[in-house]
């Protein structure tokens, strides 16, 4: 989950518990220093070829927790806080993981390049680096710590393609750090980047940036308020929009956009 705040000044979501339905099996508390070497960072011992990788320290807050997922076969621990919306896996994101899970073949995501938007915690671009993808997570800086962490703990000498991890302020710098001459995505995943925020036109900005012709974007949301309906409104002007499908368990929607092009 991204935005153009920072996740400590997110706004809250009234009724929304932080519980995520899905793949997670358990939790188990945990915590971590300042400088990332004990607790989680610090039993994971890193191939001394990939610290020049890990740029990003993790946000020290006052705790985390160990949850437990399984998809693709894998048991998957991601490292979360709820002292952060970016640090917390939402309904979203376990849904698009079980699409993608579900779809592989379909989607054809072996090598695939794709592009995460808003990765929080980084379990959907662990499910598909796991399904064979040449995957990109961005976010906010403060949680791409906590991010690269998680993405190296599960697909390190598990996958086949190491996951990069890069910053994305939503509608900023876009054309400096994403250059169309060079960056050029299969899929852009985003998972309940749409809620209560203030950043709604430059999220679209970006997903339009951010395709170009060939490239799908596929967005899961849970659906929680009126602006998430008129932001779907305003997708559907720029995308070639198609409904994929619908946990309504969770109130999770996933939707398939194909740029508009004149």
């Amino acid at each position: 989950m991204d935005a153009c705040l920072s996740s400590e000044q997110q706004p809250g979501c009234p009724g929304e518990g932080l519980n995520s339905p899905g793949g997670r099996l358990e939790a188990e508390e945990e915590t971590v220093q300042k400088d990332g070497t004990s607790g989680p960072a610090g039993d994971f011992n890193i191939d001394p070829s990939l610290h020049s990788l890990q740029e990003f320290v993790p946000t020290d807050y006052a705790s985390y927790t160990q949850e437990h997922y399984l998809f693709a076969g894998k048991k998957i621990v991601v490292q979360e806080s709820i002292e952060s919306y970016g640090a917390v896996v939402w309904p979203g994101a376990t849904a698009l993981c079980q699409y993608l899970e579900e779809h592989t073949v379909d989607l054809n995501l072996q090598d695939a390049k794709i592009l995460e938007i808003g990765a929080g915690p980084g379990l959907v671009s662990i499910v598909a680096s796991i399904l064979g993808a040449q995957v990109t997570a961005t976010d906010l800086p403060d949680v791409l710590g906590n991010l690269q962490y998680n993405l190296l703990k599960n697909t390190l000498k598990h996958t086949a393609h190491l996951p990069e991890v890069k910053e994305l302020v939503w509608g900023e710098g876009l054309e400096q750090k994403f250059p169309k001459s060079t960056f050029y995505y299969d899929y852009v995943l985003a998972s309940d980047v749409v809620y209560h925020h203030y950043c709604l036109d430059k999220l679209l900005t970006t997903m339009v940036y951010l395709s170009q012709p060939g490239t799908v974007l596929l967005w899961a949301n849970k659906f929680r308020f009126s602006t998430d309906y008129e932001f779907l409104d305003k997708f559907k002007q720029v995308f070639d929009t198609t409904f994929l499908a619908e946990f309504p368990e969770s109130s999770v929607k996933i939707f398939k956009g194909i740029l508009k092009w004149d």
